[in-house]
């Protein structure tokens, strides 16, 4: 890899480069909030203001961004964050995933869908079948009371979005589109119009808001009360579980208050975070260390595909790519072949780490990365098959990345798994239920990922984080959202920034790559067993798609709203300054989203 000089300035002394950016990258000395809403933003630096860490902001945002952008995210989901402790520069990973139903086997999931072939059978994800337990309540409740500053209580740290719920706030382009879109689905489930605007004009009363309009959701306001009051006893006992277990039952699901309250009692996993060694250039004092959230999650899909990477160029079958090379038909290539080797092993291996027999750690050693590279062919796209036969749909999520003054970091994702999840809403609790229950498998029957009861599925959503290896000091805060783009966007955009030298807005900005990837309920085609499309973004070169085409890929080049399917990032980069020393971080958010990256002044 190429050493950066410094990433955080423009990569060509001011000149606009050859993926000019919408936004100038944001700087701060006290802190920075980067997520795909300014409201959530303000809410976030608000805490900030009280006195509170990244920690607690992190969840101040993400609980406004369940109220302006419920298609993504919400209370219903799960959350996995990473933490940056300054104190003892180290990093932290807390599992916020819920588990299945207990009294629901395989057998009744395949009697219940009437599924024979179960090679192709998945969960559906509008089913109740598909709605596994909410974690994302009690990871909040565990990362302020775990990684928090101790100087604002839960309730502070919800008091933004419980005022916003009851008052109303006005609703962005993007969260606008998605509402819309799902907008007839939702009016037809039971209690979906409770997630709708109010409207005497439209039909049955009720619709999506539009941009600019406001958007109140007092039910969702009072359940965030009860949290922040009663804390996870207020969601997974009481009034909200029974809401829950009530609706999944109603629709054929075996979700039952029993499984809610002891997810309550166990809370969430604070877990070992697993990391990479990335060495830009042959000095070991700029080698950094990526750090990813461990299975069930797949972050380690993308430490696997950049070491792999790492290898092939060490051995000379790949360039030392650089700035003019960057999205050229041969980096192209080779991204995409490392990336499906990667998912190869990932879409195997992940699952619920207490029902696996495999360490997925082995997965990331160089002796097993260098086996796996020998598959690459520099002049031609590789038959890379995965070890059960794992075409791609976008999954929707929110990424946000949060620093403070004390340099204490947050690397935060919350998801619903779908668009609106299962679609399926509890009444009188203003959310909807996560579908991520439709990322198990079904077959075989020796497969890790196979469904079980009391079991995680495999889990797209990562959050991501940087040190430096030198003396394990904070480097980047990032993360792009978006299903099996996830850790391609984590691949791509740390890419861009440690070998391409670009800045954190520019490294977003940059037209990216996606691969098709086979993961249940994630399938546009489910009789497609294999997906070996490669989706190029707008801004891609057509002779760069042609001569990929020319070396054996299925390429579909992506424009318009359909880009979403490329995710959404932030990025916090952290530098000092060359004279004085003080740190800075230094700040980008994807031109893709609704949000901006906020510096706390």
């Amino acid at each position: 890899m190429a050493s950066p000089t410094h990433g955080y300035y423009p990569a060509d002394g001011g000149k606009f480069a050859a993926f000019p950016s919408r936004r100038s990258v944001v700087h701060s000395t006290k802190g920075v909030v980067s997520t795909i809403s300014p409201l959530a933003n303000e809410a976030g630096l608000k805490v900030l203001r009280q006195g509170g860490n990244a920690a607690d902001a992190a969840v101040a945002a993400a609980a406004v961004l369940n109220l302006v952008d419920p298609s993504m995210t919400g209370i219903g989901g799960d959350a996995f964050a990473l933490f940056y402790g300054s104190k003892d520069n180290k990093v932290y990973a807390l599992n916020g995933s819920g588990r299945s139903a207990e009294s629901c086997t395989l057998e009744h999931i395949c009697r219940d869908l009437s599924i024979a072939d179960r090679v192709y059978g998945t969960i559906p994800t509008s089913s109740a079948l598909s709605v596994t337990v909410p974690g994302a309540a009690a990871a909040w409740v565990d990362i302020v009371e775990r990684f928090g500053s101790g100087a604002v209580s839960l309730a502070e740290v919800l008091a933004p979005a419980i005022e916003l719920g009851e008052n109303g706030c006005p609703i962005s382009e993007i969260a606008s589109y998605y509402w819309v879109a799902t907008e007839e689905e939702l009016r037809g489930k039971p209690n979906g119009t409770e997630l709708l605007k109010q409207d005497p004009s439209a039909p049955g009363g009720y619709r999506a808001p539009r941009a600019g309009e406001l958007y109140k959701n007092p039910l969702l306001a009072a359940t965030f009360r009860r949290l922040g009051e009663a804390g996870k006893a207020g969601f997974y006992e009481g009034p909200v579980a029974e809401a829950i277990a009530e609706v999944v039952q109603k629709l054929g699901g075996y979700l039952t208050t029993g499984d809610l309250q002891r997810h309550g009692i166990q809370g969430s996993e604070v877990v070992e975070p697993v990391s990479i060694r990335l060495q830009p250039d042959s000095s070991s004092a700029d080698a950094v260390d990526l750090w990813e959230h461990p299975p069930n999650g797949q972050g380690i899909v993308a430490q696997m595909a950049l070491g792999i990477l790492q290898i092939l160029e060490r051995q000379g079958k790949i360039p030392n790519f650089t700035l003019d090379q960057h999205n050229s038909p041969e980096h192209l290539h080779a991204l995409v072949e490392a990336l499906r080797i990667a998912f190869a092993d990932g879409t195997w291996y992940i699952t619920d780490p207490h029902a696996a027999a495999f360490s997925t750690g082995s997965l990331l050693s160089e002796e097993y990365l260098a086996e796996r590279a020998k598959l690459f062919d520099p002049e031609r796209a590789a038959e890379i098959l995965d070890r059960g036969s794992p075409s791609f749909k976008t999954s929707d999520t929110i990424y946000l990345a949060v620093t403070d003054k004390d340099g204490n970091a947050c690397s935060f994702v919350n998801s619903v798994a779908d668009t609106f999840g299962s679609r399926i809403v509890p009444p009188g609790v203003g959310f909807v239920l996560q579908s991520r229950g439709a990322g198990f498998h079904l077959h075989p029957a020796d497969h890790p990922n196979i469904y079980a009861p009391n079991k995680r599925p495999y889990n797209t959503i990562i959050p991501g984080m940087v040190t430096n290896s030198s003396d394990g000091s904070l480097h980047t805060v990032l993360g792009v959202m978006g299903g099996a783009m996830q850790p391609q966007g984590h691949a791509q955009v740390l890419l861009n920034m440690l070998k391409f030298n670009m800045n954190p807005q520019m490294a977003l900005d940059a037209p990216r790559v996606c691969i098709g990837v086979s993961l249940p309920g994630k399938s546009t085609d489910p009789s497609k067993k294999v997906d070996n499309t490669v989706y190029l973004e707008e801004g891609i070169g057509e002779d760069v798609a042609k001569a990929l085409a020319g070396m054996g890929h299925d390429v579909k080049m992506v424009n318009g709203m359909g880009r979403a399917l490329f995710g959404r990032g932030q990025v916090i980069r952290v530098h000092h300054d060359p004279v004085g020393g003080e740190r800075i971080y230094s700040a980008g958010s994807d031109m893709r989203g609704d949000g901006a990256a906020v510096p706390l002044t």
